[in-house]
This record gives structure tokens, sequence and C-alpha cells, in this order.
């Protein structure tokens, strides 16, 4: 089985954190215990074209910046990618990297798409999905989790999400995962943009659609709400769904297959599990924990601050590293271990204040399917072949895991 080395922890100035191979390859406990300790706010250097930007790696600190919005600000971006080249081109029409006035009224009506009625028709469909992809794999035997499993069901719900009609899921799922593919790699296929042209292409005609004909779906609101009291233009509309899309589909992809792998290493927790010594509300949580599926979120520092001493200039770049908050030795008893009923578990997996993840509790909801599903119906997960870490200093996470799931022996009737 594929493991990240651990990286040295003597000069964090040696490590490139813009690299994804870093991130891919290596095991970066003892760097983020290092800055914790030493160097809470630390100055990343420049590498090659890209500028210095600065790295909070404490829960309190990222924490502060998450409820700060009036300085760090998300209108440039906000991850590493697209903050050191210069800019989001969405910035101020797409969700995550819109702030002040229109971000609330933007945010308030898609709200109204993550609603307990709306999410209670989906959950029922996520369940139902969830029990027949396992069933499918446990069939087979062997499958690689990531691709049969973890990448269909977040997909799945996004599609019941925004209503694509059946007729269209299976193209429209195929076209998807083909464009998050390389989203946030260090290079996109010709494959993967011609994907993500079409997908865009899609929710234009979808959204004029349900501007004639609108639903309660999140499409509909889209397409016929009103932003700061005017309609959100089409290029709006597509680049929202869009964006549901993503958000929809990389948290829980990533925590379900990272997730199953930390299982697979921690045999005592799997066991602890299937006995219901853990309950699965509680697994979800330590699972989105551990896995922390977005390494960082970035953002520009509006005006002076100055955190624990350090004043962080105007217009610098400012990454909150949630990967190193959410092991960090203040807020977590035992932070580099796996236990599945830790209580409390105030991880910022999702985020925290006035961005917070809109899709979180769906991410929830699907997690929670799937360990539900994991066991009741298999006794073991064995690996069958190397795993494969996502090259990316952004999403953090397992994209392949080829294993095979032993199915539960059927009770005599």
């Amino acid at each position: 089985m594929l493991t990240r080395t651990p990286i040295p922890s003597d000069d964090p100035a040696r490590v490139n954190l813009l690299d994804p191979a870093v991130h891919r390859d290596h095991d970066l406990s003892a760097l983020w215990r290092r800055l914790r300790a030493g160097a809470p706010v630390w100055r990343h250097p420049p590498a090659g074209a890209a500028p210095g930007f600065w790295v909070l790696s404490k829960h309190g600190d990222v924490m502060a910046a998450y409820r700060d919005a009036e300085r760090f600000r998300s209108m440039s971006g906000n991850m590493l990618g697209t903050l050191t080249r210069g800019g989001d081109s969405a910035g101020g029409r797409m969700l995550v990297v819109t702030d002040g006035r229109r971000h609330t009224s933007l945010r308030r009506l898609m709200q109204t798409g993550f609603g307990p009625r709306v999410l209670g028709v989906v959950g029922d469909y996520v369940e139902r999905a969830t029990a027949g992809v396992v069933a499918a794999a446990v069939e087979r035997g062997e499958c690689d989790f990531a691709e049969d499993v973890a990448s269909v069901i977040p997909l799945a719900a996004i599609c019941e999400l925004l209503d694509v009609p059946v007729a269209d899921r299976p193209r429209i799922l195929g076209l998807t995962r083909s464009a998050l593919e390389t989203e946030h790699g260090e290079q996109q296929s010709l494959e993967s943009r011609l994907a993500q042209s079409e997908i865009l292409l899609y929710y234009t005609r979808l959204a004029a659609e349900r501007r004639d004909s609108p639903g309660a779906d999140a499409v509909s609101l889209l397409a016929t709400g009103l932003v700061e009291d005017r309609p959100l233009t089409a290029e709006e509309v597509v680049l929202n769904c869009y964006n549901l899309i993503i958000g929809g589909d990389e948290t829980a992809r990533l925590s379900m297959t990272t997730g199953l792998l930390a299982l697979i290493e921690h045999e005592g927790e799997w066991d602890r599990l299937v006995s219901g010594e853990a309950g699965v509300p509680q697994a979800v949580e330590e699972i989105l924990r551990w896995t922390t599926p977005a390494i960082h979120v970035g953002r520009v520092a509006a005006t002076d601050v100055p955190i624990r001493g350090t004043t962080i200039p105007a217009g610098d770049i400012v990454t909150m590293w949630n990967v190193s908050a959410n092991r960090d030795e203040d807020v977590f008893d035992r932070p580099d271990e796996l236990i599945l009923d830790r209580s409390p578990n105030r991880h910022i997996t999702f985020g925290h204040g006035p961005h917070f993840c809109l899709g979180a509790h769906l991410a929830k909801v699907e997690l929670r399917a799937m360990l539900t599903t994991l066991r009741e119906s298999v006794a073991a997960v064995v690996p069958s072949g190397p795993v494969r870490w996502l090259s990316s200093n952004f999403l953090n996470g397992v994209e392949s895991l080829p294993v095979v799931l032993k199915p539960k022996a059927r009770e005599a009737a």
C-alpha cells in the first residue's frame, strides 16, 4: 500500500507548499506541528513567478480569519492557484469569490435550495443510491472504491439537487467526472476542457428552460431569483451551478475514499464502527476532520491586519490551512489519532463564518449513508492494489483505492 513519506520539518522555507507533488507524496504533519509551535503566522517565500504569501496554521487564527470577511476578502480568489496568478475571473459573480452585501444576498438566495424539504428528498435519494452502488461493488468483489463508489454518489446527489432530467443524467455524470479530473491539478487535459465547456453549455440551456418554467430546484432559484434587487445574468447562473457541482462533489468524494483508507489502516476503529460501539454521526465528523479535503482556503488582506504580533500588510495573500488547524493540539486531544467517537469535535473542514460551506449538510448525509451501508453489508475491506493520492495543493485525498469488499454472511431465515 502506498503511504506518503514524512517530510523534514527543520526548515519550513525548504518546503514549497505551492507544489502539488509535495502534498501528493508527503505527510506534512511534522511541518505543521513545527509551524503551530514556533511560527503560527509564517511568510512563505516566493516560488518562481508566484509571490510570497502568509500561512496561518493555528485553529484559533484560522477561525478568526474565516469570521473576518471585512479584512480578509474573497473577491480575488479562494485558493493559491488563482490568487498567485493574479485573481479569479469569477470574482463578484460566483458565491465563493464574492464579498459584502452581494455575497449575503446571493447566499440567501442559494440557501433556499438547501432547505429541509429539499434536502429531505435528496437525502432519501442518496440513501437508495448508496445502497445500490455499494451492493454492486460488493457483488463484483474487487473495485476501485474511488472510481466505482465515491465518485458516483455525490454527483448523483447534485443531479437530484439541480433536478437534472433523468434521461440526461448518465451523459452529465460522465461529462462532470471528466471535467473534474484535473480541476485542481497541474495541467488540464483537452478532454477535460471540452467536458467543462459542454457542461457550461448544458446548464445555460437548462437555466433558460427554468426561467420559463421554474421548479423548486437550485437551477430554478438562480435563474429566477433576485440578488441586490436584480436578476442574475445567464453567466452568473451557470458559474454558480458549476460551483455547486464542484463543491458538492469534492468534499464528499474525497472524504469517502480517504475515510475508507483510514478505516483500513485503523482496524480497531472499523471494528468499533461495525459493532456499533462508535456511532455513525460521530464517525462522520471524525472522518471529516481526519481527511480534511480542502487543504487550505485563501484570502487577500483588505487592510493591515495584526495577528500574534505580526502585521500582515494590505494586499497580501493570506492562507488558512485547514489541514493543520484540524490537528491543533490546543483544540483536539490526541489529534493524530483517528477516534471515531471523538467529542467534542470542532473541526473546520467546511470553513467557518460567512463563507461556511452551503453543502456541508448534504456532504454529511452522503458520508453517513456510505458508512451505514458499509457497516450493514460489508464484513471486511481488503486492499487489492496501490493507493494513489491526488496531486493538488488545494485538495487532499485519495483518487484511487483498489479494494475487495467482502460481504457479510446472510442470516438464515
